[in-house]
Protein backbone atom coordinates (compact mmCIF):
# COMPACT_ATOMS: atom_id res chain seq x y z
CA UNK A 1 0.00 0.00 0.00
CA UNK A 2 1.25 3.00 -1.23
CA UNK A 3 -1.72 5.64 -0.73
CA UNK A 4 -2.09 8.22 1.82
CA UNK A 5 -4.25 6.33 3.72
CA UNK A 6 -1.63 3.80 4.12
CA UNK A 7 0.93 6.20 6.03
CA UNK A 8 -1.92 7.20 8.36
CA UNK A 9 -0.79 6.53 11.73
CA UNK A 10 -4.49 5.04 12.15
CA UNK A 11 -3.00 2.34 10.51
CA UNK A 12 0.21 1.57 12.57
CA UNK A 13 -1.33 1.43 15.61
CA UNK A 14 -2.03 -2.11 17.00
CA UNK A 15 -4.39 -0.42 20.36
CA UNK A 16 -6.61 2.24 19.67
CA UNK A 17 -9.62 3.57 21.70
CA UNK A 18 -12.23 4.68 20.74
CA UNK A 19 -15.06 6.56 22.56
CA UNK A 20 -18.17 7.74 20.97
CA UNK A 21 -19.64 10.97 21.18
CA UNK A 22 -22.40 11.44 23.86
CA UNK A 23 -24.35 14.58 22.58
CA UNK A 24 -24.42 13.51 19.30
CA UNK A 25 -27.79 14.43 17.79
CA UNK A 26 -27.90 12.99 14.49
CA UNK A 27 -25.58 9.83 13.58
CA UNK A 28 -23.27 8.23 15.85
CA UNK A 29 -19.60 10.52 15.51
CA UNK A 30 -16.64 8.41 16.79
CA UNK A 31 -13.17 9.64 18.18
CA UNK A 32 -10.63 7.68 17.96
CA UNK A 33 -7.13 7.87 20.05
CA UNK A 34 -3.85 6.00 20.36
CA UNK A 35 -3.18 4.96 23.77
CA UNK A 36 -1.33 8.10 24.60
CA UNK A 37 -4.86 9.99 23.81
CA UNK A 38 -3.55 11.50 21.18
CA UNK A 39 -6.55 11.47 18.51
CA UNK A 40 -5.41 9.58 15.27
CA UNK A 41 -8.48 9.75 12.98
CA UNK A 42 -12.72 10.23 13.68
CA UNK A 43 -15.63 8.42 12.33
CA UNK A 44 -19.26 9.37 11.24
CA UNK A 45 -22.62 7.28 11.36
CA UNK A 46 -24.42 9.09 8.84
CA UNK A 47 -28.34 10.23 9.93
CA UNK A 48 -31.47 9.60 7.83
CA UNK A 49 -29.52 7.17 5.69
CA UNK A 50 -31.83 4.15 4.44
CA UNK A 51 -28.72 1.98 4.06
CA UNK A 52 -26.31 2.06 6.83
CA UNK A 53 -23.57 4.32 6.20
CA UNK A 54 -20.35 5.29 8.36
CA UNK A 55 -16.87 7.06 7.62
CA UNK A 56 -14.00 7.28 9.06
CA UNK A 57 -11.44 10.64 8.39
CA UNK A 58 -8.08 11.76 9.54
CA UNK A 59 -9.08 14.52 11.63
CA UNK A 60 -11.58 16.49 13.95
CA UNK A 61 -12.32 18.40 11.06
CA UNK A 62 -13.25 15.40 8.76
CA UNK A 63 -12.09 17.10 5.78
CA UNK A 64 -10.37 14.16 4.39
CA UNK A 65 -12.05 10.40 4.28
CA UNK A 66 -10.15 7.50 5.08
CA UNK A 67 -12.84 4.45 4.94
CA UNK A 68 -16.05 4.14 4.16
CA UNK A 69 -18.36 1.70 4.98
CA UNK A 70 -21.91 1.04 3.88
CA UNK A 71 -24.37 -1.43 3.57
CA UNK A 72 -25.39 -3.09 0.52
CA UNK A 73 -29.13 -4.26 1.33
CA UNK A 74 -31.62 -1.36 2.80
CA UNK A 75 -32.45 -4.22 5.67
CA UNK A 76 -30.96 -7.62 5.65
CA UNK A 77 -30.46 -9.16 9.30
CA UNK A 78 -27.62 -10.60 7.91
CA UNK A 79 -26.07 -7.83 6.15
CA UNK A 80 -23.10 -7.27 4.63
CA UNK A 81 -20.85 -3.99 4.76
CA UNK A 82 -18.33 -3.19 2.42
CA UNK A 83 -15.03 -1.46 3.24
CA UNK A 84 -13.48 0.96 1.18
CA UNK A 85 -10.14 3.11 1.07
CA UNK A 86 -11.98 6.44 0.26
CA UNK A 87 -8.24 7.80 -0.82
CA UNK A 88 -7.91 5.17 -4.27
CA UNK A 89 -11.63 4.19 -4.08
CA UNK A 90 -10.40 -0.03 -3.57
CA UNK A 91 -12.76 -2.46 -2.22
CA UNK A 92 -10.31 -3.64 1.17
CA UNK A 93 -13.06 -6.41 2.29
CA UNK A 94 -16.32 -6.40 3.69
CA UNK A 95 -18.34 -7.90 7.18
CA UNK A 96 -21.19 -9.61 7.33
CA UNK A 97 -23.22 -10.59 9.95
CA UNK A 98 -24.53 -14.17 11.06
CA UNK A 99 -28.32 -13.04 11.03
CA UNK A 100 -30.17 -15.77 13.69
CA UNK A 101 -26.73 -16.33 15.48
CA UNK A 102 -26.39 -12.73 16.24
CA UNK A 103 -29.81 -12.81 18.40
CA UNK A 104 -28.70 -14.60 21.48
CA UNK A 105 -24.61 -14.02 20.74
CA UNK A 106 -23.02 -11.58 17.94
CA UNK A 107 -21.48 -12.82 15.28
CA UNK A 108 -19.33 -11.50 12.18
CA UNK A 109 -17.62 -13.03 9.56
CA UNK A 110 -15.07 -11.09 7.92
CA UNK A 111 -14.77 -11.56 4.20
CA UNK A 112 -12.14 -10.80 1.68
CA UNK A 113 -12.00 -8.50 -1.77
CA UNK A 114 -13.52 -11.65 -3.12
CA UNK A 115 -16.51 -12.11 -0.31
CA UNK A 116 -14.51 -14.99 0.31
CA UNK A 117 -14.61 -15.68 4.77
CA UNK A 118 -10.76 -14.89 6.29
CA UNK A 119 -12.67 -14.26 9.84
CA UNK A 120 -14.80 -13.93 12.82
CA UNK A 121 -15.25 -11.41 14.98
CA UNK A 122 -17.54 -12.89 18.14
CA UNK A 123 -19.04 -11.65 21.13
CA UNK A 124 -16.56 -13.37 24.37
CA UNK A 125 -19.36 -15.95 25.61
CA UNK A 126 -23.18 -17.20 24.91
CA UNK A 127 -23.70 -16.60 28.76
CA UNK A 128 -22.72 -13.17 29.38
CA UNK A 129 -24.34 -12.43 25.99
CA UNK A 130 -27.65 -13.61 27.11
CA UNK A 131 -27.15 -11.35 30.37
CA UNK A 132 -26.70 -8.42 28.28
CA UNK A 133 -29.88 -8.95 26.10
CA UNK A 134 -32.45 -9.93 28.38
CA UNK A 135 -31.65 -8.66 31.71
CA UNK A 136 -28.90 -5.66 31.95
CA UNK A 137 -26.73 -3.85 29.31
CA UNK A 138 -24.41 -2.90 31.97
CA UNK A 139 -22.37 -5.65 31.44
CA UNK A 140 -19.53 -4.48 28.87
CA UNK A 141 -19.30 -6.62 25.72
CA UNK A 142 -16.22 -8.12 24.71
CA UNK A 143 -15.04 -9.28 21.33
CA UNK A 144 -12.82 -11.66 20.24
CA UNK A 145 -10.84 -11.31 16.45
CA UNK A 146 -9.52 -14.33 14.69
CA UNK A 147 -8.41 -14.54 11.29
CA UNK A 148 -8.30 -18.37 10.04
CA UNK A 149 -9.17 -20.06 12.91
CA UNK A 150 -5.85 -17.62 14.61
CA UNK A 151 -6.85 -15.14 17.40
CA UNK A 152 -5.68 -12.15 16.46
CA UNK A 153 -6.92 -9.68 18.53
CA UNK A 154 -9.95 -7.89 21.38
CA UNK A 155 -12.04 -5.48 21.31
CA UNK A 156 -13.57 -4.56 24.89
CA UNK A 157 -15.94 -2.09 25.86
CA UNK A 158 -15.84 -0.27 28.98
CA UNK A 159 -18.83 0.44 31.20
CA UNK A 160 -19.65 4.06 31.38
CA UNK A 161 -23.06 5.36 31.33
CA UNK A 162 -22.48 8.48 29.75
CA UNK A 163 -19.92 7.54 27.34
CA UNK A 164 -19.46 4.49 24.87
CA UNK A 165 -15.56 3.54 24.86
CA UNK A 166 -13.51 0.36 23.87
CA UNK A 167 -10.28 -0.58 23.19
CA UNK A 168 -9.32 -2.29 20.25
CA UNK A 169 -5.72 -4.12 20.33
CA UNK A 170 -4.63 -6.08 17.21
CA UNK A 171 -1.01 -6.65 19.07
CA UNK A 172 -1.46 -10.71 18.57
CA UNK A 173 -1.57 -9.89 14.69
CA UNK A 174 2.56 -9.27 15.09
CA UNK A 175 2.78 -10.33 11.10
CA UNK A 176 0.14 -8.06 10.17
CA UNK A 177 -1.94 -10.85 8.25
CA UNK A 178 -5.01 -8.37 8.32
CA UNK A 179 -5.14 -5.44 6.26
CA UNK A 180 -5.50 -2.72 8.62
CA UNK A 181 -7.83 -0.89 6.74
CA UNK A 182 -9.86 -3.80 6.54
CA UNK A 183 -9.75 -4.24 10.55
CA UNK A 184 -10.08 -0.46 11.33
CA UNK A 185 -13.42 -0.15 9.07
CA UNK A 186 -15.11 -3.40 10.83
CA UNK A 187 -14.44 -2.42 14.13
CA UNK A 188 -15.52 0.94 13.80
CA UNK A 189 -18.50 -0.29 11.53
CA UNK A 190 -19.14 -2.92 14.63
CA UNK A 191 -19.09 -0.36 17.16
CA UNK A 192 -21.06 1.87 15.36
CA UNK A 193 -24.10 -0.69 14.52
CA UNK A 194 -23.48 -2.32 18.24
CA UNK A 195 -23.46 0.36 20.32
CA UNK A 196 -26.95 1.83 18.74
CA UNK A 197 -28.28 -1.72 19.56
CA UNK A 198 -27.49 -1.10 23.25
Amino acid sequence: MTTALAKHSVLELDKLRIRKNFWTIFGAKFRIFDMNEGLVATSKQKAFKLKEDVRVYSDEAMATELLTMSARQVVDFSASYDIVDAVTGEKVGAIRRRGMKSIFKDEWVILDVEDVAIGTIKEDSAGLAFLRRFLTNLIPQRFEISLDGEPIGTIRQFFNPFVYSAIVDLSADRERKIDRRLAVGAVVLLLAIEGRQS
